[in-house]
């Protein structure tokens, strides 16, 4: 904008005549520019030139992947996939126990012909009790009548400190009640995951979609992290695997999250071990044809070209920085590169997951009950199905009987109270047929079944509370917790 001599000399004529200086005073006035590059002196009378565009610059909001070559996100998305296959592949065995591990739930009933038709295929409920137990009794704990949310203030107490902690306690828990209906249910599933496999994490960020505050639960099997992580604070490289519809990711494209890139046929690819056994619990098929797409959130240190860290004097100080990159698996294609670091001089990344921990395990994952009592669930199922099978065989018992003695409907188990006819060819009838010796169920297997039962429940800590075999004089109070205690499963 050109401002001539004149209209400026004019302008500040009249400034100066409508104001009034007091006399005396030598206070200096000092004008700052805030943006020194947004005025540039051009013209050749004098004028001034005031540029109020924006200067285009990258910020932590903006799409990355917009401003780099398509030949270098390319290669880029080849190296993160296969950063993520190397992720995948050294937790192979983790993934392999508790998939082995979620048949002991005992959820499905199992048809068995071995050792005969029709043999027993239950399963010992002491790893569901357990899982049950931990989860009612957390989610009453997390999910009081009062609301989940509780203040306190910290340090010396005012009146007004007071009503703020009360004003904050009140809208969170409107906030993860009426707000966020979805907010319990998460939890539910969080807490049972996490007494199965002993991890699972919590995902918390504003949705664009909803725009509202979320807070999802992730499946241990859905996060992956780099096998030297000890924590998520310095963990180099982690993935977060997403399961979106072609359409979600159409609407991410459209409202400018995502790339607007044109992307491949979404395919089924590989599920993984663990959510194929889910789907056999729980007799789930999975589709042929799917709308499905595999989406990578890798939460990584890069070092981009174009957009080097740099120091207070302009030099490159080669330091990856973190980012938050979204990857099309199934086209191998990056739909989004965005900054993850708060502007501090240790670049320290922003976090979005929560990880919970069962019990702290030798690696980055925890253990589970699964891992706990596992083999004792096992053995247990074993032994009661011995026990079911004797049984059985006791009670119907086979045998041999000789070559020419015909028995009338001998295909079909004698009902209680009926005699049929045979044609005997000579001699007793004890002297043709003789039942093979089967036994009773043992004594000794029910004892040491009670006994694993036993062993597992305490180490489970799931024992049921006798409450009148205890303290006769114990106060009133106390029987009442442990009744309270020992119900909050059947509330």
């Amino acid at each position: 904008m050109a401002v001539p001599n004149q209209i400026e000399k004019a302008i500040s004529q009249q400034v100066l005549a409508e104001q009034e200086i007091p006399e005396g005073d030598q206070s200096e006035v000092k004008i700052g520019v805030v943006n020194p590059e947004a005025v540039v002196v051009e013209t050749e009378d004098g004028g001034v030139e005031v540029n109020f565009e924006k200067q285009e610059e990258a910020t932590q909001s903006e799409n990355l992947a917009e401003m780099m070559d398509e030949d270098d996100l390319a290669e880029l998305a080849l190296d993160l996939v296969a950063n993520f296959e190397d992720d995948k592949s050294s937790r192979q065995e983790w993934e392999d126990t508790y998939s082995d591990g979620l048949e002991l739930l005992g959820i499905r009933n199992e048809i068995r012909t071995q050792p005969f038709d029709g043999a027993s295929g239950v399963n010992h409920p002491i790893l569901s009790e357990a899982v049950v137990r931990f989860v009612s009794q957390s989610i009453m704990e997390i999910f009081p009548a009062s609301g989940p949310v509780k203040t306190k203030v910290v340090g010396d107490y005012t009146e007004e400190k007071g009503q703020q902690a009360k004003r904050v306690e009140n809208y969170m828990n409107h906030l993860l009640t009426d707000a966020m209906p979805e907010y319990r249910t998460e939890t539910e599933q969080l807490l049972f995951h996490l007494a199965l496999t002993g991890s699972a994490f919590r995902k918390v960020y504003f949705d664009p979609q909803t725009q509202k505050p979320a807070s999802v639960f992730v499946p241990a099997e859905d996060f992956v992290v780099s096998y030297s992580t000890s924590d998520l604070v310095s963990s180099p490289r982690y993935t977060h695997v997403m399961q979106k519809t072609d359409n979600f990711v159409k609407k991410m494209q459209l409202n400018g999250f995502y790339r607007n890139v044109d992307l491949s046929e979404p395919t089924t690819g590989d599920i993984g071990d663990v959510k194929t056994r889910y789907d056999e619990l729980t007799g789930v098929t999975e589709v042929s044809e799917t709308d499905l797409r595999t989406i990578l959130e890798m939460h990584v240190e890069l070092e981009l070209t174009g957009f080097e860290d740099r120091d207070q004097a302009g030099e490159e100080t080669g330091i990856a920085l973190p980012y938050v990159v979204t990857i099309d698996k199934d086209s191998n294609t990056i739909l989004s590169i965005r900054s993850n670091y708060k502007d501090d001089a240790l670049r320290t990344p922003t976090e979005f997951f929560v990880h919970y921990k069962f019990q702290p395990g030798l690696g980055y994952y925890g253990f589970g009950l699964i891992h706990l009592i596992g083999s004792i669930a096992k053995s247990s199922t074993s032994i009661l199905r011995q026990l079911i099978d004797a049984g059985t065989l006791a009670n119907l018992p086979a045998g041999f009987k000789a070559r020419g003695l015909r028995i009338k409907g001998d295909d079909t188990p004698i009902a209680p109270g009926e005699f049929r006819d045979l044609d005997l060819p000579s001699g007793a009838i004890r002297d043709n047929i003789m039942p093979l010796p089967f036994k009773e169920p043992s004594q000794t297997l029910a004892n040491l079944l009670g006994v694993l039962v036993q062993e597992g429940r305490r180490f489970a800590s799931i024992a049921d509370l006798q409450i009148g075999e205890g303290n006769q004089e114990a106060p009133v109070g106390t029987t009442l917790a442990l009744i309270e205690r020992s119900m909050k499963v059947m509330s």
